[in-house]
């Protein structure tokens, strides 16, 4: 199992964790909700007991009103309001956040209407010796709060991931940048003693057999290898700087990369690339040896996504605002539709001795250094994928 495979897996595993979370978040507010909903319940009767109590004094002059008089006193939290038997507002507690003993009768009115419609309960009070009043209470904002509490709490720390996982993206991706532009440096750093000393070694050898016309063809073509071990070197010493960027035809550097391309690959490959004499230049700007390299690695991959070498490697070119466009299709295995994107993170390979760089690289070369874009266009598996590369236009 590939280690995206793994981190897919991960990730799933931590969004089932989450959601348990949450589900366990809100059935415990709902709990605690509904707990405190009983009991403001009770104490809403409580309020109307104690006002039957007071009633009472009116036909018994010994009873004792302490209690219900502090029962009433003490109710700052639970909105009530008591109608009399005409339904006009007699008493009211806790009807707005100011808590005011004295308001404009309108505006308690204005917050009964908005309880009733919000849905307040009622108790109907008998007092002696034959009265009925009714109490209408709804619930404290404690209440509201504290139903409001997990979501509240659920967007903060989602606010919270969301920078943290911004943050430590950003520091990987840092992370990161620094060990491909150490690899880089490094690896043409250690490239070029031994390509300098064999570019010595080779004139020696020639010098040598100047009177061996076979021998000096074979240094001639060992030659042209270690010319092209330079070009590798100079690759990656440009990987972590600003390469320079010059105008050239697209055909033309298309048709280079298929010269070398082809006369490396299997017989049974065929390259059907645009001949340049056939088409009006389309200039892009680019640094060479790098474009070079992506499309030698989209070359390469696609021979190697041919199952027996044999295959049909075709190329187009084309326009769109402000770019100019190629697509590279093979007639390999093709790739699955859920590994569009994962093909372009380091590490990922299908083949088994693949370190994974090459379309990581590319991707590198086309989007930070020139300012395109790289993407799998389609596949299908079993019968191939096309690349699409996009390069800014020469304007």
């Amino acid at each position: 199992m590939d280690i995206y495979a793994r981190k897919s897996q991960w990730k799933w595993y931590l969004a089932a964790g989450g959601v348990v979370i949450i589900i366990v978040s809100l059935l415990y507010t709902k709990y605690l909700a509904e707990r405190l909903a009983e009991r403001e319940n009770q104490q809403a009767a409580q309020f109307a007991e104690a006002m039957r109590q007071i009633a009472r004094t009116d036909v018994d002059l010994n009873c004792d009103f302490t209690l219900p008089g502090r029962i009433i006193e003490e109710n700052t939290t639970i909105p009530v309001v008591v109608l009399d038997e005409t339904n006009q507002i007699e008493l009211y507690r806790n009807i707005d956040d100011r808590n005011l003993d004295t308001m404009p009768i309108q505006e308690v009115r204005k917050s009964l209407d908005r309880m009733i419609r919000e849905g307040a309960d009622s108790i109907l009070i008998s007092m002696p010796p034959d009265i009925h009043k009714t109490l209408i209470y709804s619930h404290s904002n404690l209440l509201s709060l504290l139903n409001w509490y997990p979501y509240v709490q659920l967007f903060l720390i989602a606010v919270f991931i969301a920078f943290g996982y911004m943050g430590f993206s950003a520091a990987r991706r840092a992370e990161e940048n620094q060990v491909w532009l150490g690899m880089a440096k490094e690896t043409a750093h250690q490239l070029g003693t031994p390509i300098t000393a064999i570019l010595g070694w080779v004139e020696a050898l020639k010098a040598a057999n100047d009177d061996n016309p076979m021998n000096q063809e074979m240094l001639d073509e060992l030659r042209n290898d270690v010319t092209r071990l330079e070009l590798v070197a100079d690759r990656f010493s440009k990987i972590g700087s600003q390469p320079e960027l010059s105008p050239v035809n697209l055909y033309d550097q298309l048709e280079i990369c298929r010269d070398y391309m082809q006369r490396r690959a299997p017989r049974k490959v065929t390259f059907d690339f645009p001949a340049p004499a056939d088409y009006e230049p389309k200039m892009v700007k680019i640094n060479a040896p790098l474009f070079d390299w992506v499309v030698e690695n989209l070359l390469r991959n696609a021979i190697d996504a041919m199952e027996g070498g044999i295959g049909v490697i075709t190329v187009q070119v084309y326009e769109e605002p402000g770019y100019v466009c190629f697509d590279l299709s093979d007639t390999g295995k093709g790739i699955p539709a859920n590994k569009f994107k994962t093909v372009f993170k380091p590490g990922y390979s299908t083949k088994k001795r693949g370190w994974g760089l090459g379309l990581s690289l590319s991707k590198r070369i086309v989007e930070q250094y020139h300012k395109g874009k790289i993407f799998v266009k389609k596949s299908e598996p079993g019968k191939g994928a096309t690349f699409t590369v996009r390069m800014p236009k020469v304007k």
